[in-house]
């Protein structure tokens, strides 16, 4: 199997990418709720670009989560849709991607890139609502996707556990800089899921059986509460506000 369609719309970036097994071919934009409006003319333009045609591909591959909630549902009917309406009578197979595996992945193409072997990563994603979602990945390398070591676990960014050997990847350490434990010393990779880092995940997975029938193709939720009440938006800024009183206070001059 070498031609995979791969897209991602779990963050706040829009990613897609297409690859005959020799070249690849590849888009970016706003994701999240924007992704509805172009992911479907985003993907029929690289399609065009290739000279490739859904019913010729091998698989459609998809950010399967967990991730924005509106995204993950985007990308999930995007891919059934295309699957189903490939033609010849049948529906390209789906492969549902982790979001976190893929950033696992982009991370370690990027740390190879510079020379550095990272065997182990520790995922984190942005979850919002003051929480991020935390996976670890052993065996990554050019030629292995590697595997989850742990289920997907959605922690506050002060409850985080890291270890001197860490490699850590996502796109939280700005976000929580404040809140997060001291990583001092450790290796902290900027890095988000992208649709080129599926495309190197996806023929390995394809052979592990990873791919379904688009009917079976689902978005993976973490969280089944997707928004705070007025009432706990208003608490939580009472307990920034707090926090920053007394860190002031802390630091005042006696």
């Amino acid at each position: 199997m070498t031609r995979f369609l791969a897209f991602d719309t779990s963050t706040d970036v829009m990613s897609v990418a297409l690859t005959d097994g020799v070249r690849v071919w590849q888009h970016t934009g706003p994701g999240g709720a924007k992704a509805s409006t172009t992911l479907i003319p985003a993907v029929m333009a690289l399609l065009a670009e290739a000279g490739l045609s859904l019913d010729g591909l091998d698989a459609i591959a998809f950010g399967q989560g967990p991730g924005s909630f509106t995204g993950l549902r985007t990308a999930c009917a995007v891919a059934q849709g295309l699957a189903f309406g490939a033609g010849l009578g049948r529906s390209v197979p789906v492969l549902p991607i982790p979001t976190l595996w893929a950033l696992a992945e982009e991370a370690r193409f990027q740390l190879a890139a510079q020379g550095v072997a990272a065997p182990r990563i520790t995922a984190l994603l942005d979850a919002r609502m003051d929480e991020m979602y935390v996976q670890w990945f052993d065996a990554l390398s050019d030629i292995d996707p590697g595997q989850p070591v742990s289920g997907v676990q959605m922690i506050r960014p002060e409850n985080l556990v890291v270890t001197p050997h860490d490699v850590l990847a996502g796109n939280v350490f700005s976000v929580y800089a404040q809140r997060l434990p001291d990583l001092a010393g450790l290796r902290c990779v900027d890095a988000l899921p992208t649709a080129t880092a599926m495309l190197r995940l996806a023929p390995a997975l394809a052979v592990r059986g990873h791919c379904v029938p688009a009917d079976q193709a689902l978005p993976l939720y973490v969280r089944n509460k997707v928004a705070q009440t007025t009432v706990e938006r208003a608490q939580v800024k009472a307990d920034k506000l707090a926090a920053a009183a007394l860190a002031d206070e802390a630091v005042a001059p006696v």
